[in-house]
């Protein structure tokens, strides 16, 4: 039996408008989990402001944690790429986690706050907290080079807590820094932490 000649193209045309769909599912989730904390935001919510049915929410992704999960892989894949900075370039990656976490600190320290009763953003938080360990490791390698054992560990976490976006707000919300001085403060309580050369 001959396949008609549209069918292919009717097939591929189907695929495109569902992916579509998809992503303006995914566009929709993210701005409303970014701006309000995670338990008020609702699947109808999401699907109001993607302008589609609730069902077509639920046909794609099923639950909110699993659309959760799959809006925030594909925003940590898109947020990891513009934190990279050249090795050991102090000024430039600071003000590469000062800009990431001026667009979206606010949601992450709200995520904090219920990180102990919604499984969902404990986990999320779990592999945040692990990426942003590597990005330290990564970015600025000059401060553990000549460290080992116990006193590697502590540099890192001091790394880390210098460069967390808890830092952040306490600098950036808490007392009201501006953008340049709050970077200004965290490379310089990361560049204290690197080996002073004689």
């Amino acid at each position: 039996m001959k396949v008609p000649a549209s069918r292919p193209y009717r097939m591929q045309a189907r695929a495109e408008a569902q992916a579509a769909t998809r992503v303006r599912i995914l566009d929709a989730a993210a701005e409303l989990f970014m701006a309000g904390w995670y338990d008020e935001v609702t699947l109808r919510a999401i699907a109001r402001s993607a302008g589609l049915s609730q069902q077509t929410v639920i046909n794609h992704f099923g639950t909110k944690e699993a659309l959760f999960t799959a809006a925030l892989e594909r925003f940590s894949a898109q947020r990891r790429a513009q934190r990279e900075a050249p090795v050991d370039d102090v000024p430039t990656a600071i003000a590469l986690v000062v800009a990431d976490y001026d667009r979206m600190g606010d949601a992450n320290v709200r995520a904090l706050a219920l990180e102990h009763r919604v499984e969902t953003l404990a986990a999320a938080l779990d592999g945040g907290r692990a990426s942003h360990r590597e990005w330290c490791e990564r970015t600025f390698a000059g401060a553990l080079d000549a460290l080992r054992g116990a006193d590697r560990r502590r540099r890192l976490a001091q790394l880390q807590a210098a460069t967390d976006v808890l830092m952040w707000k306490l600098l950036r919300r808490d007392h009201g820094l501006s953008r340049k001085q709050t970077e200004r403060a965290m490379a310089e309580l990361v560049q204290a932490l690197y080996p002073r050369r004689s």
